[in-house]
């Protein structure tokens, strides 16, 4: 039986950014059924550019969080001293991961969709569709799997499970690799703390349409 606009409605908007778990953590079972879930997403020429790492140790876990800690504080070290103080204070929300039961981190990589053809062509490609050709096919991979991403949270939402993406710790990025032994053909694109939620967050503002969507006639 499929929701109604508005059934479906209330489910997107009723979603929340949640940081604060509960210790208990949830089953394999939910965690396979949020990763389901995130599987049924579209991607360009159904490449599914995706992989995601679980992490359930807390040690691992608070690991990532001290090299988050630690790429801030060397960040705020490198803007000027009237800036450090405000680095410092925006910076501590990206290891806000560290007491959640449960953390998934999505990998995606760039797809194979148009450059074989130009290298298998006559002669070497053009610099500029050469660059286009990479963006294209990074972007592709990327959104891809942020499609895939909004279906985990989404579901996680449904299951009275909280949770959130979190793209403030990419900060780390190269420390977080060399943790999570991430092969250099894919990137991190963000991390997702999972569990029992312990807040419940107040809605957050959205702009008004108004402000956001050009009509081009």
């Amino acid at each position: 039986m499929s929701l109604s606009a508005d059934e479906l409605y209330e489910v997107l908007a009723g979603r929340r950014s949640v940081r604060t778990f509960r210790e208990d953590a949830p089953g394999e079972d939910l965690i396979r059924r949020v990763i389901e879930a995130a599987v049924t997403a579209p991607s360009a020429s159904n490449k599914q550019p995706w992989r995601f790492l679980v992490l359930q140790d807390p040690e691992r876990i608070s690991a990532l969080a001290e090299a988050v800690r630690s790429a801030v504080a060397s960040l705020s070290q490198r803007v000027e001293p009237s800036s450090a103080q405000a680095i410092a204070g925006y910076g501590s929300y990206f290891w806000r991961f560290e007491a959640a039961p449960v953390l998934i981190v999505p990998l995606f990589r760039r797809l194979t969709l148009l450059s074989h053809f130009l290298e298998a062509g006559q002669g070497p490609a053009d610099g500029n569709e050469a660059a286009l050709v990479e963006r294209l096919e990074l972007r592709s991979g990327l959104i891809g799997t942020s499609l895939a991403i909004q279906n985990l949270l989404l579901m996680a939402h449904a299951l009275g499970l909280g949770a959130s993406g979190m793209t403030g710790p990419l900060v780390a990025e190269p420390a977080l690799r060399e943790q999570l032994s991430v092969p250099a053909s894919w990137d991190i694109a963000c991390l997702i703390p999972l569990g029992w939620p312990a807040e419940d967050p107040t809605p957050t503002p959205r702009k008004p349409i108004e402000k956001v969507i050009r009509w081009l006639k």
